[in-house]
Parts: structure tokens; sequence; C-alpha cells
């Protein structure tokens, strides 16, 4: 991999390759690196059954490329669903 990651970073692009609805061209966005470096680094970071269980999960997926997604929203969110700030105020 050419690109230098931190821990903190490597270990984003591992739970974002694990996210249904997280497009390879997001990390791509995010992180610069592309499909076959996101495999190459899971490879690389994953136990040898974790990496083959990720990699039969993500293989084929309409959800990991933009291109194939029917849907355009990433996450479903309930109207009724309260918004999230750091306001302590409002969590009361």
């Amino acid at each position: 991999m050419s690109i230098e990651l931190t821990p903190l970073e490597s270990d984003r692009i591992i739970e974002m390759a694990w996210e249904d609805r997280t497009t390879f061209e997001a990390i791509f966005m995010q992180f610069g690196l592309k499909e076959q470096e996101v495999i190459n680094h899971m490879r690389q970071e994953l136990k040898p059954s974790s990496f083959k269980r990720w990699r039969a999960r993500v293989q084929g997926r309409k959800t990991k490329h933009a291109k194939l997604r029917t849907f355009m929203e990433g996450r479903f969110k309930c109207s009724r669903q309260r918004q999230i700030t750091l306001n302590k105020i409002s969590k009361r």
C-alpha cells in the first residue's frame, strides 16, 4: 500500500469496509484507497478466516458500489427519530 495510515485511519477503513451501505467510492473519497487497495488492506489486517468471511460478504453486493445501488440515500432514518447533538440540555 503506497499510503501510510495511522492506526485510527486503518481501523476506520476496516469499519467502513464491513458496513453494508458504505461504498468503496466513499472509502476512496475519504482515504484515497481504490477497491483493490481496500481488499489488500483487509487481507493484511484481518485474520485469514475473518478476511474470507468479509470477502464472501461483500463480493457481488450491490450496496458496496454506488453505480449498482437502486436507492439514493445510504441509511433509513425514521421521521420521529430525534436529532443527535452534543448539547447536554437537549438530552434531558
